[in-house]
């Protein structure tokens, strides 16, 4: 009978190339959130809800909508189906079992979403990584070719749930109709009391973060996250079983792969965005049909994100590059809710107090600046410490003992 004692992952068992394409994940995904942050709700899917759409902040809007949204949001999805992979072979080539260790593991990054959504950030995406981690765990024993197939499976479930739902606007009674263009086309109402309340006192800023976190972890959960971020999951585990995200496959594959997928996949994506602007963003269409381009071209350039950083993982140059970004990937949960905090600090009340003042170009100048800062601090922050702090504590939790953080520096 295996009794060996489950510990987290040793320096020298670590895979490079997970942490390096964490890293860029977790940069990324800073992108889309930052509007989220900044913003009124619905500027996140609609951008003529709220800021100026003209010149320089058109364009820095078409550039994150066509290379970052739902991109990296996919790509972290994958990266967290991946790691359940990894974590539960690890523990049964120990102990024989691993479901204790995954349930405990994910029931803490549950908590701690729930922290993270009713007291920083509406937006939190850890409430349905935990969630779906729960579900997709069950299929971890499936071979590659299976989880792909139902990834799919379930990815088609929830792009036919909106085009389902578009079709039948016409037939649904006014009063549902109203409803749902609010949560797209903000009244002025709506909007002056939204940016009130984030301007406001922690105590104004927590009644309506409490109100968008529920939504999010309800309805937009259930029509929306469960089928997305589930699909993307399992997909991660079929990669990382066929060797796709350690780098196990030759660069010949990973440059075909690169060029094969990127530029279909923006074409999809761009074709979308092109037809959301000819319709001027009018609900019926941009918020159900005309979503539906870019959830699907962004499999692709997923795709080919992964191919490029794994060329770039396999490629002999750019170590200190390499260490860096592998370091904010190691820190992956801490550097995320870093952006929370740094945010939250720069946009709401309780802070700097600049929500809804911050244009898209400078919300773009303004995540260049918190990469640099994470690029900069995450490796010298590990040369001190086996953990980030949240990592250090989601372990701790999870394996039920204080785990070692500070190095012995000899």
């Amino acid at each position: 009978m295996l009794t060996a004692t489950l510990q987290p992952t040793l320096d020298k068992e670590r895979i490079q190339s997970l942490d390096i394409l964490r890293g860029f994940a977790v940069l990324g995904i800073l992108v889309m959130n930052i509007g989220s942050f900044s913003m009124i709700s619905q500027a996140y899917m609609n951008p003529t809800s709220f800021g100026d759409l003209t010149g320089l902040n058109k364009w820095v809007f078409i550039f994150t909508d066509l290379f970052f949204n739902l991109k990296f949001m996919g790509l972290f999805s994958l990266m967290f189906g991946a790691g359940i992979i990894l974590m539960t072979d690890k523990a049964v080539a120990k102990t024989g079992r691993s479901s204790g260790l995954h349930y405990r593991r994910t029931f803490w990054l549950l908590i701690i979403g729930l922290i993270h959504a009713y007291l920083i950030w509406y937006g939190d995406i850890l409430v349905p990584y935990a969630l779906c981690g729960f579900i997709v765990f069950l299929f971890r024993k499936k071979k590659a070719r299976s989880l792909l197939t139902l990834g799919l499976i379930i990815l088609a479930i929830g792009s036919l749930l909106y085009i389902l739902n578009g079709i039948s606007i016409p037939y649904m009674p006014q009063e549902a109709v109203n409803e749902i263009r609010t949560s797209w086309e903000p009244s002025p109402e709506m909007v002056e009391k939204e940016m009130e309340a984030y301007r406001g006192s922690y105590a104004e800023q927590t009644a309506i973060r409490a109100k968008s976190a529920l939504n999010m972890e309800t309805q937009v959960f259930l029509f929306f996250f469960l089928w997305r971020v589930s699909g993307m999951m399992l997909i991660g585990m079929a990669m990382y079983k066929w060797g796709i995200l350690t780098g196990g496959r030759s660069r010949q594959f990973y440059r075909k792969g690169f060029l094969y997928t990127f530029f279909p996949g923006l074409l999809i994506a761009g074709f979308g965005l092109f037809k959301n602007f000819e319709k001027n963003w009018e609900f019926t269409y941009s918020m159900f049909l005309g979503s539906q381009f870019n959830y699907w071209g962004s499999l692709l350039m997923i795709f080919s994100y992964i191919c490029l950083v794994m060329m770039f993982f396999k490629s002999a140059g750019m170590l200190p590059l390499k260490s860096r970004l592998a370091a904010v990937g190691r820190m992956a949960l801490t550097n995320y809710l870093l952006h929370s905090i740094i945010c939250v600090f720069i946009f709401y009340g309780i802070g700097l107090g600049l929500f809804g003042q911050v244009s898209r170009t400078m919300q773009l100048l303004i995540v260049l600046l918190i990469w640099t800062l994470q690029l900069i601090y995450s490796k010298p922050w590990l040369n001190h410490f086996f953990f980030g702090p949240f990592e250090w504590l989601w372990r701790s939790l999870t394996y039920r003992k204080r785990q070692p953080f500070r190095r012995v520096v000899s």
